[in-house]
């Protein structure tokens, strides 16, 4: 019988629910287990828990770990895929674009403006301009298409060259004749990911991260679960699941060999690496898409940064850990560039990430080239395997993953009702934007903190100001990273899953990519904050501390290095934190970079 078990309340991903989550994995038979804590993971969860199901939800890591982590941080259709005559993707992401703006999440998604500049008298304006209300077309439909508020997405509009450099006063002006501004949603993908699980968790689902599938369950050819190893505590749980779905991105081909035989996806990943500098390097108001020789660079507005990126290059090596090359660097710097009136330096950037996209393999050796649609197979019973997409796109995804495991509970399920179920934050979330002055005021703290907490936690900012009052040390500004609070860093345990500390200063917070130290001065401070929290005696705050600082260490070495295979050995000089054994994920340091490392062999892993 499937357990009625009450959901943790509020969705609450601290460490007693986590305790909770195992004590369920161990004894209940689920309906529904998913591998993998990425958006798609997440979104699965999600899905199936509002369905009704009894879900379980492992993830090797943190949530978001991997590529649900490292995006562009866009939420949009793709105006390229336009040009390549994929609109049925097109209108599928912007679809989800305006669910999100407007219903799923208010509070977490955006909508900012972008120039596309244009380079060429007469024809070109014509032709990307047919193309841009084309996208806004399919986007919203003419009649949705407003002036902006209210979660509507601004129709674009046709600028001088005059006028675009008054927008963007950065741009050369010989990079362009003239321009076209339009409008797209904007997000952090590692909160999102972290609110669609707890989002799963306050439906129901049971969330465990640090939680690495090692084996399935079999019963003769059915896969009837899986076998999960606790990271944090060493032990083996056999999870037990009547239906199992793997949705570990890149890792999917790991999976796949756990059925044995030979995989029916096969998924290529490409590397994406993004820049971060300081948003007083670059003069405008609005981002830049900029057309390159294979696809499109972007300058994305980001608080106080600017984010530009990104690249699209095969990668066969480490896949926990992609790491970005000088030669990634210095191809976005070079093609940015191209268009700013003062060059940026390698000493302008304070951050940079690289992430893994999971594309579809075809016969395209150009990953560019490969399909950004998804796929969902089912090579055994029992199991059924999602691939492929996009990040704005996680949620029919998710949708067609349970659709094809509820075909093994030989029971009527209901249909997926995910578009009408707001994240956790989302409700009440305009109302409380409204009164944030008046919030301001009671919580004794400028309205600029207030609209911080907002954008980050929707309505779920008054428990940060609950906790931010109980010490006046968490009020105060962490040291070294001046635009959180110290009430943000505890809550990330309390409330949002983390484990570690460096799941606070990469993924709950990005402090990591948005000071220039990488947040080595906060970490001292982070760790003392949530140690009590954790149960952390001095010995483990120093062990956290200093994981996380070989971390930015071999970060910075892998950046220095010429090719994939030499920042990749750089990169993996920090072991990792969580204890994966001594696998391609968790190896002792790199002894020396005079001779070219062999490629790893990838650990299952996903987010």
């Amino acid at each position: 019988m499937t357990s009625t078990r009450p959901a943790a309340p509020r969705g609450v991903l601290g460490p007693a629910a986590r305790t909770a989550a195992l004590r369920r994995m161990r004894t209940e038979v689920m309906d529904i287990v998913v591998i993998g804590g990425g958006v798609t993971g997440s979104g699965v969860a999600l899905d199936a828990a509002t369905r009704g199901l009894s879900v379980a939800l492992v993830e090797a890591r943190d949530l978001a770990a991997g590529t649900s982590s490292r995006s562009s941080k866009l939420i949009h259709g793709g105006l390229r895929y336009l040009e390549q005559l994929n609109a049925p993707l097109v209108r599928e992401a912007l679809r989800e674009r305006s669910l999100m703006l407007d219903t799923l999440a208010p509070h977490l998604v955006h909508a900012i403006p972008f120039l596309l500049p244009l380079t060429r008298h007469g024809w070109e304006r014509a032709y990307l301009g047919s193309g841009v209300l084309l996208y806004d077309t399919l986007g919203q439909g003419l009649a949705r298409i407003g002036p902006g508020g209210d979660g509507t997405v601004p129709h674009h509009r046709h600028l001088t060259r005059k006028a675009a450099l008054r927008a963007f006063p950065s741009l050369r002006p010989d990079a362009l004749v003239g321009a076209i501004q339009y409008w797209d949603g904007q997000v952090d993908d590692a909160r999102h990911t972290m609110f669609v699980a707890r989002t799963a968790a306050r439906y129901g689902a049971a969330v465990a991260t640090s939680a690495r599938v090692v084996g399935l369950v079999r019963e003769g050819e059915r896969v009837a679960g899986v076998r999960v190893r606790d990271l944090e505590s060493g032990e083996e749980i056999e999870l037990r699941a009547r239906e199992t779905i793997n949705a570990a991105g890149v890792w999917t081909d790991e999976i796949q060999a756990m059925v044995g035989g030979r995989g029916r996806l096969s998924v290529r990943a490409s590397k994406g690496v993004h820049i971060v500098v300081p948003r007083d390097r670059v003069h405008g108001e609005t981002g830049l898409i900029l057309r390159t020789e294979r696809s499109v660079l972007f300058v994305i507005p980001w608080g106080g940064q600017w984010i530009i990126g990104t690249t699209d290059t095969d990668w066969n090596l480490d896949l926990a850990h992609p790491a970005a090359s000088s030669a990634d660097i210095d191809y976005l710097l070079a093609t940015v560039n191209k268009v700013l009136r003062t060059p940026l330096t390698t000493d302008d950037i304070t951050g940079v990430y690289a992430g893994l996209r999971p594309l579809l393999a075809g016969e395209s050796e150009d990953t560019s080239a490969l399909s950004r649609e998804h796929a969902v197979v089912s090579p055994a019973p029992g199991l059924t395997m999602v691939a492929g997409g996009k990040y704005t796109t996680y949620r029919v995804m998710a949708a067609d993953a349970v659709d094809a495991a509820v075909r093994g509970l030989n029971r009527t399920v209901p249909a997926s009702c995910t578009e009408k179920i707001p994240l956790l934050g989302a409700d009440g979330y305009l109302a409380l934007w409204n009164a944030r002055e008046a919030l301001a005021r009671r919580s004794d703290l400028h309205v600029g903190w207030i609209e911080h907490l907002l954008h980050r936690y929707g309505t779920l900012a008054e428990e940060v100001l609950e906790l931010a009052a109980s010490r006046a040390e968490l009020a105060r500004a962490l040291p070294g990273a001046p635009t959180y609070l110290g009430a943000e860093a505890v809550y990330a345990v309390t409330h949002e899953g983390a484990l570690h500390l460096e799941d606070v200063l990469t993924r709950r917070t990005r402090i990591s990519i948005e000071t220039r130290d990488r947040g080595v001065e906060a970490a001292r401070a982070v760790a003392g904050l949530i140690a009590p929290v954790l149960g952390w005696a001095s010995a483990d705050q120093d062990r956290e501390v200093e994981h996380y600082l070989a971390r930015v260490a071999a970060e910075r070495a892998s950046q220095q290095a010429a090719d994939d295979a030499t920042a990749d050995a750089a990169r993996l000089g920090a072991p990792e934190v969580r204890r994966l054994g001594h696998t391609a994920e968790h190896r002792p340091p790199a002894p020396a970079l005079t001779s070219t490392p062999t490629a790893p062999t990838p650990t299952p892993t996903s987010g």
